[in-house]
């Protein structure tokens, strides 16, 4: 069979906030081919990834994604992966390519998913799909106590692990982040494990982050997500030596999350001193990337855990690649998602009594757009040049 066409859907509540919520927009892609349909998710901003799957070439080293993919045989997965590196070079300067190709990716496994009647991490070579302790992931409060109301409900709810991020973590006073982290850990109890999210706020300020490690050694918190920006090899190299040398508790780092390629990933698992290395299938270059930087983690002793703040869809597609890693244990688990995560899909994925997650049995993905509650989203999008109209926001 071959790839009939790609449809892009741009969905938003009506009011975006100034918050780290990426669920309140989302990039719905839908890839047809022989009669089959597949759905993917872009972790992206929606419009400029709309306009590099249709901008006109600028060289040939950057033309539009649809120049790759378009008319492609799809029939086996080694299709998915000969697709994925024709993007890569065809639109090697066109920097947004990377993002709309992850969306573009996942619809793909989920659409041979569905034609094989196989869930996408048999496909991917995986036996059986293990259980993952879901970390219910959410926002610092604006203040102490509603992060104390936060972690406390949390608890109440069975949870086994819990990440809090963002927020006014890091934009304070030492004092302030103590105060935060303390009530986190006070909400959760001793045997919940705690997490921790600094969003990037750092930039490469080493000696910032590194008065935060007392408090983080001290709540006995498993990681700091990300305190640099994905770049910052030497300056996370630097903080993780320094959480190293302390014989109190060793607090590990965290990262991945920015990288878009597997390339960036394997920098961060090689030189930047992490311990787990968060990845998300929507902006890496979808399921394709995701699994080579999973294999290639596991093989470099480092832990493999999916990043999605964004739709159940995304969740499924994030857990497809280790989830036939028995000692990669955790994963992310958004738990205030908003309204159109919320009426994104059909199914749902729900964290049992243990507080475990299983990926969908199901077909391909195992989850499927609700389009009558999604019309309501749907933001309609033209991209028209010299006259000529490139896209519009097909049926739904």
């Amino acid at each position: 069979m071959k790839i009939e066409s790609v449809d892009f859907f741009y969905l938003s509540i009506p009011e975006v906030q100034d918050i780290g919520d990426g669920s309140q927009d989302a990039l719905l892609v839908r890839v047809r081919a022989g009669g089959y349909e597949g759905w993917g998710e872009c972790e992206a901003a929606p419009l400029p990834s709309i306009a590099a799957f249709v901008c006109p070439m600028s060289h040939s080293a950057c033309k539009p994604v649809a120049a790759s993919v378009l008319g492609q045989p799809l029939d086996d997965r080694a299709d998915i992966a000969r697709i994925n590196q024709l993007v890569r070079r065809n639109s090697l300067d066109l920097l947004q390519a990377d993002h709309t190709l992850s969306g573009i990716d996942v619809a793909l496994w989920d659409l041979l998913g569905k034609r094989l009647q196989e869930p996408v991490y048999r496909l991917l070579g995986y036996k059986r799909a293990y259980p993952k302790t879901a970390y219910a992931s959410v926002l610092f409060g604006d203040t102490v106590q509603e992060t104390l109301d936060k972690a406390r409900r949390i608890r109440s709810a069975g949870y086994r692990a819990a990440k809090f991020g963002w927020g006014p973590f890091g934009l304070g006073s030492v004092n302030d982040d103590e105060a935060q982290v303390r009530a986190a850990r006070a909400g959760l109890g001793s045997d919940v494990a705690l997490l921790v999210d600094a969003g990037t706020v750092w930039g490469e300020d080493v000696s910032i982050a590194a008065e935060r490690l007392p408090v983080l050694a001290e709540c006995k918190v498993g990681w700091l997500e990300e305190p640099f920006v994905s770049g910052a090899l030497h300056a996370y190299a630097v903080l993780a030596a320094t959480a190293n040398a302390r014989t109190d508790f060793r607090v590990r780092l965290a990262g991945g999350e920015g990288a878009h390629d597997a390339g960036m990933a394997r920098n961060m698992i090689d030189h930047a001193g992490i311990s787990f290395v968060q990845i998300d299938t929507g902006r890496v270059g979808g399921i394709t990337s995701a699994t080579e930087v999973a294999r290639y983690a596991r093989a470099r002793g480092v832990t493999f855990v999916n990043h999605t703040f964004t739709t159940p869809l995304a969740l499924s597609a994030s857990l497809q690649p280790f989830a036939g890693i028995e000692d990669a244990v955790i994963c992310e688990y958004p738990v205030e998602a908003s309204a159109l995560a919320r009426d994104f899909t059909h199914e749902s994925l729900s964290v049992d009594a243990a507080g475990q997650l299983r990926v969908p049995e199901r077909p391909g993905l195992g989850m499927s757009p609700h389009i009558d509650k999604l019309r309501q989203y749907l933001v309609p999008v033209e991209i028209r040049v010299k006259g000529r109209v490139l896209y519009q926001t097909p049926e739904l």
